[in-house]
């Protein structure tokens, strides 16, 4: 119905003198909103208010010519001028019908545009190191991630999901040191795990792995391993360089092809386990994109190699920097050291100039909150290789804060105390995950509440959500066993029989999801559709408990016309609860 508004405006327009409006004020967008006060209506618009003074006439004026301009629309019962030049419109009980009509018709299509309408995205999500399992951080990073990619796709994008798999670089060899130790240990070598390595017992199956594939190939007594190296931390040392003497060691005694392979090896368990762990989420990605395969591409040569063609680099101390900071970002930054070793820098802006060579128009990376200062320069970075920064979108997620009682769950990885992803889901269940993740906005820190996500009661907003579903289910099978059967097409030419004031805010809130969908989607903020989805379980719960209290306002009554009436609005309202929990990645049960 915005759309339709949005239109009728736009018309109104187009038909206005040429000496009242100008081509560029007839072509700016029209900003159609829902009206907060039903007694202004369904929809209100500020077009009068913004182009007054343009038009030389007051917002009054102006808005009283374009409601006289209008042309005529069934769907439109009456405008009128509020306030300072609101212009309002109230919609016919035919408009509600007929949006009632298309949900069941459109079915699962109901709120979609049409695919590749729009923009083509490339998604990037989750992208956590592979240094361990997936923890609850990471979850909220999913399900965002997840249904934001729903969401964009029914706004008619084409989505390409993309998990950055960082396998190159300092992290993947303390996981690769931290998995021999735990190899040697397994073969009787007293070599302890080093106080900044990964200690966390999700280790233990993927050196108890490598001893199966190599059996003792990589075997090496402590002596050899450990003779002429600093003190560890405990032993009054600093822990960074113990462990960088640890890697130089293995890199020694195993040769670069032994250290490799169990690099790879390492890498291969992690990643493995987090796929699983994803998708058992049902979270799933296109392409698990590997962060060494810029080098082996020539994509950080490509990159590197605009940069310096266009002269935005200099060298410094033997070292090759960017001018980073004629393109936004605080400081110039390094992208090649001097001993030749590419930075992590260098890395990123190559991985964004390759997904804009792959096509794609928006490139959209869900990342934590102490990524802030990372936009400016790897935007920065893409202007200065020739290709639109605006291109580059980042939303900054804030932490998640698990309770178990009043205690506050610790997350530190190497220290392997934290609770992971997959104890949560196994604890409360893949919808409650979900659902709780994306339920407040991705700019707020998220407390996640472990006794009310188990709930069965109202007050677990998934649970009233899908219970609202599960009702409407339980309505057709308590026809089914009276005996009757359901005319849609009889339901459909009854819905003007629907007068109450429950049935009349359902099916007002019905007609609002395509414009949810589009909102989420447009602003990135998926907790809307949660918020709504909310409003509309609570419009359902109220249409079926006054049929409760007050027996002429029953679904199941004589009346066959208004039964089906009845039946089609509900049946309309399950149809919206489940496109909606679908987007979410939610399921709709049928019983609860």
């Amino acid at each position: 119905m915005k759309a339709t508004i949005e239109k009728l405006i736009g018309t109104a327009l187009a038909a206005l003198p040429d000496d009242i409006l100008t081509a560029e004020a007839r072509g700016a967008a029209i900003e159609v909103e829902r009206t907060r006060d039903a007694s202004h209506g369904d929809y209100a618009c500020n077009v009068a208010m913004r182009h007054a003074k343009a038009a030389r006439r007051s917002p009054r004026q102006l808005a009283e010519m374009i409601v006289a301009a209008l042309p005529q629309d069934s769907s439109i019962l009456k405008v009128d001028i509020a306030g300072p030049g609101f212009i309002n419109f109230h919609l016919s009980e035919a408009a509600y019908h007929s949006e009632i009509e298309k949900i069941l018709e459109r079915g699962t299509e109901y709120g979609r545009r049409a695919a590749g309408s729009a923009d083509k995205v490339l998604l990037e999500f989750v992208s956590a190191n592979p240094t361990g399992p997936l923890h609850v951080g990471h979850g909220r990073h999913a399900a965002y991630g997840a249904a934001l990619s729903n969401l964009l796709m029914a706004a008619g994008h084409t989505v390409h999901r993309e998990y950055y798999i960082n396998d190159a670089g300092r992290q993947v060899d303390i996981l690769a040191v931290s998995v021999w130790t735990r190899y040697l240990e397994r073969l009787g070598v007293a070599v302890p795990l080093p106080s900044n390595g990964y200690k966390g017992d999700y280790l233990l199956p993927i050196a108890a792995a490598l001893e199966t594939t190599h059996q003792q190939k990589f075997r090496r007594e402590a002596t050899e391993v450990l003779d002429g190296l600093p003190a560890d931390e405990p032993q009054g040392g600093d822990k960074e360089i113990y462990i960088d003497a640890l890697i130089s060691r293995m890199r020694e005694t195993l040769g670069e092809t032994g250290f490799q392979a169990v690099v790879d090896h390492a890498l291969a368990g992690m990643v493995a386990d987090i796929r699983g762990d994803l998708a058992e989420m049902g979270v799933t990605f296109d392409r698990w994109y590997s962060e060494r395969s810029l080098a082996t591409s020539g994509a950080i040569d490509e990159a590197l190699r605009r940069l310096e063609s266009a002269g935005h680099t200099y060298r410094k101390d033997g070292a090759l920097w960017f001018r980073a900071s004629e393109f936004g970002d605080d400081e110039d930054r390094v992208v090649e050291r001097e001993n030749g070793v590419r930075t992590y820098f260098a890395s990123d802006i190559a991985y964004h100039l390759d997904k804009r060579l792959r096509g794609f128009d928006r490139l959209i990376d869900v990342l934590g909150a102490d990524h802030h200062g990372y936009v400016a320069r790897v935007r920065g970075g893409l202007a200065a290789m020739g290709e639109p920064p605006e291109s580059l979108e980042v939303t900054l997620l804030q932490l998640v804060n698990l309770y178990r009682g009043d205690v506050k769950v610790a997350m530190g990885k190497r220290e392997g105390n934290f609770v992971t992803l997959r104890q949560l889901r196994h604890e409360v269940g893949n919808d409650a995950c979900r659902f709780y993740f994306v339920m407040r906005s991705h700019d707020q820190t998220l407390d996640f509440d472990l006794e009310l996500a188990k709930s069965r009661s109202t007050e677990n907003p998934v649970y009233y959500i899908q219970y609202a579903h599960a009702r409407v289910a339980s309505v057709m099978r308590q026809l089914a066993d009276r005996g009757l059967a359901y005319d849609p097409a009889q339901g459909r030419s009854g819905l003007d029989k629907l007068v109450h004031a429950h049935e009349r805010r359902l099916m007002a809130c019905l007609t609002r999801y395509p414009e949810v969908v589009a909102l989420a989607a447009g602003t990135r903020s998926v907790h809307t559709l949660v918020n709504y989805l909310r409003d509309l379980a609570n419009e359902f719960h109220g249409a079926y408990s006054a049929g409760n209290e007050n027996a002429d306002l029953r679904v199941i009554v004589d009346d066959a016309r208004l039964r089906d009436a009845r039946l089609t609005l509900f049946l309309a309202a399950r149809q919206v609860l489940r496109n909606g929990l679908a987007l979410l990645g939610v399921s709709a049960p049928e019983t609860m």
